[in-house]
């Protein structure tokens, strides 16, 4: 099909799920923890060190660190995984990040610049407050049931940090990893492939000058995953969400928050209280020290 392929920056409705309802508690808690875990990699000294492993250049350290758990896989195993990145992306990195740096080499840096990253950005908070944060989040970490979740399951097998800070940042990877794992299930079994799922969230709450160069999608690419959008009902020439799109949308992301929430369901309302009352401060510092948001995540209030 040809036809008119959606603006760069197409008016867009509110993401989902329904805003006017409430919001699930896997949800509300991924909100916290996703920017302490990305925040890190967007830090000088995640930088540093892994310059300093070999892994220069912002992808390379970053294709290597998460797939480190995986071992020295190869592109198609990462791009599997890691879903959104165009395939030709993932190439350019991968498996000649190896050459420069092992799997072991790759997670040593990762700890090295997450944990120094936090400790400076969480510098204002108290370190009881810090160690309380990673304990709880730890907590949360060993109920999960990785199976299915490749990822989350590589990086659970992990052994634990030391430094607090360190210990932070890893169980919030590994929560969010679980989380992304049952979100890339979920848009699969919604028939989208990566680049379909990239263009949808920009045509949603995101911004394709933002987002399509990270994950390294042609404007050819785009337009063509665009074109098939428009096919299937989900957008409109216009480039915006359809009512159906929308409708398919809140799926997918209930469903992703069912596959998350077995973890949260053993705290009752006072315990997940105090648990997003230790986490608010951190993860509002954390997200105001993002130079970028490309998940768009909305503001935390302290």
């Amino acid at each position: 099909m040809s036809g008119p392929v959606p603006p760069a920056d197409a008016a867009r409705p509110a993401a989902a799920p329904d805003p006017a309802g409430p919001v699930h508690p896997a949800r509300a808690l991924w909100r916290l923890f996703e920017p302490v875990y990305a925040v890190a990699f967007l830090q000088p000294e995640s930088r540093a060190a892994f310059e300093a492993a070999g892994l220069d250049g912002s992808w390379r350290g970053y294709f290597a660190a998460r797939a480190a758990p995986l071992g020295a896989v190869d592109a198609p195993q990462v791009t599997a995984a890691f879903f959104s990145f165009s395939p030709a992306m993932v190439a350019n990195s991968v498996p000649e990040v190896w050459t420069h740096a092992s799997p072991e080499q790759a997670l040593a840096a990762r700890d090295r610049g997450s944990a120094a990253a936090l400790a400076r950005v969480l510098e204002p908070v108290a370190p009881e407050q810090v160690a309380a944060a990673a304990t709880a989040l730890e907590e949360a970490a060993a109920r999960l049931d990785c199976a299915g979740r490749v990822l989350a399951a590589a990086n659970a097998a992990l052994p634990t940090a030391v430094d607090v800070h360190g210990r932070l940042w890893q169980a919030a990877n590994l929560l969010r990893e679980h989380r992304g794992d049952g979100h890339v299930a979920a848009l699969v079994a919604e028939g989208l492939d990566g680049c379909e799922a990239t263009v949808l969230h920009c045509a949603l709450d995101a911004r394709r000058a933002v987002l399509q160069p990270l994950r390294g999608w042609t404007d050819q690419e785009w337009e063509a995953a665009a074109e098939r959008l428009v096919e299937r009902g989900r957008l409109t020439a216009q480039g915006t969400v359809t009512e159906l799109g929308l409708a398919r949308h809140r799926v997918v992301e209930a469903a992703t928050d069912l596959a998350a929430g077995r973890v949260w369901e053993g705290l009752s309302p006072d315990g997940l209280d105090r648990l997003t009352a230790v986490l608010r401060p951190i993860a509002a510092l954390c997200h105001r020290r993002m130079p970028i948001n490309p998940l768009a995540m909305p503001p935390v209030d302290q």
